[in-house]
Order: structure tokens, then sequence, then C-alpha cells
């Protein structure tokens, strides 16, 4: 590859991280006027609505190339669209609530660190349909653990608990289990984009992806909470951030810039979410981590890159 078109992937992917890691600061704002289903809700329509104009656009680009045997092609992928992008909707609608709800009990730089832990729930639920995990990936995992440990629990609180799972359980912030549980069940999401976006167009599944779960969400708001149109327009800023910049043009961007960018640059760089979003807590939220809670950043850091970037090597010499 090119070192200037490598640079080039490089640069949007690094725009990419930037736009998803200050998004939690979006998200926290929002909290701050709207309740959790309500912003989960209009911002993920939000998310649909972006991509409807760029899916438009580039399909009748791309309708001018296609051949009759790709057309063919298409529509049978086309009618597998649906039923994958409800699956794919209400996976994400689990996982995205979850990290919401978090934000009622703790801060967006700790859920930005504790969300980023689905890379190593997604090996872990690859074992259940045969996928397998290197020795590498356990470490990591394990150095993750102990960097979560550092970053949600007080070691006197958890000792006078009576320590193991138990005392874990009861001393870890509501909030950093929300986080936990978003973590786990983007694994899952992982897997399921994994294997849809295979055979269907990836940007489609997205949209469909954001509008169930807006429809889902929305849906919960009005059986769970009470709509304030005052304070959607005062989330409005928020809600436009989130939804159009890091759900619709992130996610753009993400493929623009994995097309230019090898897997194992591209892994490390989007890794960079959870960085950005803790520098940008700190600047705009005057959130505050303590020496204990940095380091525990500093381990799940070092672990999710040695992870990726062994994962991707290791993807690099099957391939080769």
């Amino acid at each position: 590859m090119h070192a200037r078109t490598q640079l080039k992937g490089a640069a949007i992917l690094l725009i990419t991280a930037l736009i998803w890691g200050t998004s939690f600061v979006a998200q926290s704002l929002g909290m701050e006027v709207i309740e959790a289903f309500t912003y989960n809700g209009i911002r993920s329509l939000m998310g649909a609505a972006a991509l409807v104009p760029f899916i438009l656009v580039r399909d009748k680009v791309l309708a001018r190339s296609l051949t009759p045997a790709a057309l063919a092609a298409k529509k049978i992928a086309d009618k597998k669209l649906l039923p994958y992008g409800l699956i794919l909707g209400c996976v994400f609608c689990v996982a995205s609530n979850f990290q919401q709800f978090a934000f009622y009990h703790s801060t967006a730089g700790k859920i930005a660190f504790i969300t980023a832990l689905y890379m190593f729930f997604t090996p872990f639920f690859g074992l259940f349909i045969g996928k397998r995990v290197s020795r590498i990936t356990w470490i990591c995992t394990v150095f993750g653990i102990i960097g979560l440990y550092f970053l949600s629990i007080d070691p006197q609180e958890f000792a006078a608990s009576g320590g193991g799972i138990a005392g874990f359980l009861r001393t870890v912030n509501r909030g950093d289990l929300q986080a936990l549980a978003c973590a786990a069940v983007y694994g899952v999401h992982i897997l399921c984009v994994e294997k849809f976006s295979a055979e269907v167009d990836g940007v489609k599944l997205s949209c469909l992806q954001f509008l169930t779960a807006g429809i889902i969400s929305c849906g919960l708001m009005f059986l769970f909470e009470t709509p304030d149109p005052r304070g959607i327009r005062l989330a409005l800023g928020p809600l436009l951030y989130s939804g159009l910049m890091s759900c619709g043009i992130a996610y753009t961007l993400q493929i623009i810039g994995q097309k230019y960018t090898e897997a194992t640059l591209a892994s490390i760089l989007m890794c960079m979410e959870s960085v950005f979003a803790v520098l940008a807590a700190a600047l705009f939220l005057h959130e505050r981590l303590t020496g204990r809670e940095l380091l525990g950043c500093v381990i799940m850091f070092a672990a999710i890159l040695l992870s990726q970037g062994a994962e991707a090597l290791a993807n690099k010499k099957a391939d080769a």
C-alpha cells in the first residue's frame, strides 16, 4: 500500500476515533436535561436519517455501472437486509441503552474505557460459535480485568465487603456495571456484524440498525419516561452530535478509512476512542481521574492495544 494512501486512511480513522470519543461528552451533557431512552431513541433515529442521503446518492452512482448479474445479486442481498437489520438493531438497542443509563451513575471517561472491553468479550463469545481464541487474547483479558479493578474498585470497600466476585459486585459503581454489561452486549453485536455484513450492504445494514434501535427506544421512552419537549430542545446540540456525527458521519468515515489502512494500524487507531473520551471529559466536563483510576486506564489501554495488534497480525499472517 502506498505510504501517502496509508497516511490518508490513518488520518480518517483518527478523526473517526476523535468523533466517537468526544461523543461521550455529548451523551453526558444530554443526560443532564433528558432521560436515557429519550436521548438514545432520538439520536439513533438521527443516525439513521444521516445515512439515508449517502445511501441514495451512492446507489444512484453505482447503478450506472452494475451489470445485470451484479444487479440480480444486489436484489438477493437486499432481501436479507430486513431480518438482519432487525436483529442487529435489537442487539444495538440493548447495548447502547446500557451505556446511556451508565451516565446516571458514572463518568464519561470511565464509561468509555469500560465499554472498550467489548474487544475481550467478542473472542470469548466467539468460542460458542467455534472461533479459536489465542493465548495472547486470554492474557490481555486478564490485564483488562486488572485495569477494570483499578478503575472501578475502592480497595478498602472491596476488602470490607469480603472480596471475591460478591465483593466486587457490592463495591463496583452501578454505572460501571451497566457499562460492563454494554461491553458484553457489544461483543455479541460485533459477532453479528461480522456475519451479516459479509452478506449485505454494510451502510444499509447500519441505517436499518439505527432505525430499529431508535423506534424501540422511543417506544420505551413513552412507556417508562416523560418526554419533555423543552428538555429535548435544550439537548438538541448533544443529540445532533451523537446522532449525525457519531452514528452517521463517523461510521461512513470508518468504512472509507479502513479501505486505505492496514488492519493492525486501523485497530490501534480506533482504540484511541477511549483516550479521546477521557481527554474530552477532562476538557469539557472537568472530570478528573484519580491516580489509581488513571493506572487502570493505562493497563486497560495497553491490553486493548496488544490484543488488537496481535489479532490483526495473526489475521494478516493467515491471509498471506
